[in-house]
């Protein structure tokens, strides 16, 4: 079951990771250039729906995979081996993208405006290198973790 669960996991992470990759190289530059949120708002409708289901299969087949390599949860948040770091790294990122993307949500994108669109890149710029980082450390995983 391993290798489905992780193939569906990786789909999941080139969408988020990819998508944001095009937010942050080819919409957003369009967007501060032309100073028009409305640029960023017509992305974020089209992908919003793809990109948070593919968070949510990687959270779900993630901490799936997570108890399967490091089984004792309490070794999540204390760890000692360079599997446990990585399992830790991934969640530590989890929780900085949940905060990042909490506050555009909350914050950002309903004031969104020519004015706050710096604002919004820099949440678009957090995110994006969020992506990223969760990208390297599941490519931890195959050399056995972090740090190790």
């Amino acid at each position: 079951m391993y290798p489905y669960v992780f193939a569906l996991h990786v789909l999941a992470a080139t969408i988020w990771t990819g998508g944001h990759l095009v937010l942050a190289l080819a919409v957003l530059p369009k967007a501060l250039r032309t100073r028009s949120p409305q640029t960023l708002l017509q992305f974020e409708q089209s992908y919003e729906h793809v990109g948070m289901a593919a968070l949510a299969i990687q959270v779900a087949t993630g901490l799936w995979m997570a108890l399967q390599l490091v089984p004792d949860w309490g070794q999540w948040f204390s760890p000692d081996t360079a599997m446990e770091r990585a399992v830790s790294l991934k969640l530590a990122l989890l929780a900085a993208t949940a905060l990042v993307a909490a506050h555009a949500r909350a914050r950002v994108i309903p004031n969104l405006s020519a004015q706050t669109l710096p604002l919004m890149a820099w949440h678009v710029g957090a995110v994006t290198l969020l992506g990223v980082g969760f990208v390297l450390t599941g490519v931890a995983f195959r050399y056995g973790g972090v740090g190790g």
